[in-house]
């Protein structure tokens, strides 16, 4: 059996109420929840948050919201880790297991069924124990440089300043939209690490949604993908 577990807490401060905010006429983490159900892949999805309004959004829109989050699991330092553990533990108590457990954020109206099927497929023909969004960085990372405090510049990896950037290798980064795991599948490695199975998305469809600028964007790529949806 697999479960989807979309945290959502209520106390965004960047961008308030973010979880709810109207995203291009829909609430933001209805794209998440009609995601999930669409794809046809769980058996369950699970919203978990600490607020009330959340909580009623996330049922009108399909999900189910079984118990509300302890305020200890909804403050700024809680990692999402221990907020899906709760989720599970808290199931497991009313005689639910799962054998493939997804988490998806709540921000990511960008998410398209067929990646979270890719991950699916990939991590349970393997020995792998987890498998999780990914996109490739848009420059190479090891000609990056960062600014002093005296509004200088200092490169992290100075001998690579003079070597052309085909020659470097590629690097990918977090694309922040859902991890798969097998629930049963215990290891020491990071997300990022030998036990995963990172699936590659275009850039175009990864959007971090953390401030104003970064919610303007998603709206503009959000359209211009439903635009060209229309076209074909």
């Amino acid at each position: 059996m697999n479960i989807a577990i979309i945290p959502a807490r209520g106390g965004s401060k960047r961008i308030p109420r973010k979880n709810i905010k109207d995203f291009c006429g829909k609430p933001l983490i209805a794209y998440s929840i009609q995601t999930a159900i669409d794809s046809g892949l769980f058996d369950k999805v699970v919203v978990t948050t600490d607020d009330e309004e959340i909580a009623s959004v996330a049922k009108s829109y399909g999900a189910e919201v079984p118990f509300i989050r302890p305020k200890e699991l909804a403050d700024d330092f809680t990692g999402t880790s221990d907020v899906v553990t709760h989720a599970l533990q808290w199931l497991e108590k009313k005689g639910e297991k799962y054998d493939y457990v997804c988490t998806i954020y709540a921000t990511a109206p960008l998410l398209q069924s067929v990646y979270l099927k890719e991950g699916f497929e990939k991590l349970m023909h393997s020995d792998a124990a987890h498998a999780f969004s990914a996109t490739s960085m848009p420059f190479p990372i090891h000609r990056t440089f960062k600014v002093t405090p005296d509004e200088r510049c200092e490169m992290f990896w100075p001998e690579n300043y003079g070597t052309r950037s085909q020659d470097l290798p590629e690097a990918y980064q977090d694309a922040g939209q859902f991890y798969w795991a097998k629930a049963c599948e215990k290891t020491t490695e990071t997300m990022f690490g030998k036990a995963s199975i990172p699936i590659i998305l275009p850039r175009y469809l990864v959007q971090d949604i953390d401030t104003l600028e970064d919610w303007q964007r998603a709206e503009i790529l959000y359209k211009v993908l439903e635009e060209q949806e229309r076209s074909k």
